[in-house]
């Protein structure tokens, strides 16, 4: 049985990776990668949905078991992508499409080389401080930090596979969704297993 793909889809805050995902897990049968945290659940939330929320002990106990593809503390709380759920999904032949910050598919490059990094891009600057503006929830001081953090982020650009830019999003949508099937067309170990079965057909 051919395993799945994972496709780790990251970029700067505001240029649309989490809207994307979220289209191509309604549009195609692709699993989305849930993350495991300590926060504490918002409402809305949902455990197993949202996030798998656990304990700091039980968090730091799977890092210690090398259990995460990667994790990080963010602001007091721990966040990590479970290895043993990804790798479950993966050998059972399922996609993953996993949206995660830049330092954290860096991370993954390293853990798992086989993945396919997708960096989205904003159409421009101007653009992008128009989405963030348009949450409302940021100061200009925070806003112009994070257009400063883009540029830095824009540099790791060269250790992603594709770059998507997210102008249109249903463009970008179908963009990622014909990365993910060229992906499938691609020479790989399944195929020449797929050929020895030709061989002994014969």
């Amino acid at each position: 049985m051919r395993k799945g793909q994972l496709f780790v889809v990251s970029g700067p805050s505001g240029a649309g990776k989490g809207s994307i995902c979220k289209r191509l897990v309604e549009k195609i049968n692709i699993d989305l990668s849930i993350s495991m945290t300590t926060r504490n659940p918002r409402p809305g939330d949902e455990h197993g949905k949202t996030y798998y929320f656990v304990t700091e002990e039980e968090f730091l106990k799977v890092k210690e078991d090398d259990g995460f593809l990667e994790c990080a503390e963010v602001y007091g709380n721990y966040y990590g992508t479970p290895k043993e759920l990804v790798l479950k999904s993966l050998n059972e032949g399922k996609d993953i499409i996993l949206e995660i910050d830049i330092q954290g598919a860096l991370k993954i490059r390293k853990s798992y080389p086989k993945g396919i990094f997708i960096f989205i891009l904003p159409p421009s600057m101007a653009e992008l401080r128009k989405r963030i503006t348009g949450r409302g929830s940021e100061s200009e001081d925070v806003i112009n930090m994070r257009l400063g953090e883009t540029l830095k982020e824009i540099s790791y650009i060269d250790k992603y596979n594709y770059c998507v830019i997210n102008g249109e999003l249903e463009e970008a949508v179908n963009r990622v969704h014909a990365i993910i099937v060229a992906e499938h067309s691609r020479v790989s170990e399944d195929i020449y297993e797929l050929i020895e079965k030709y061989k002994e057909e014969i």
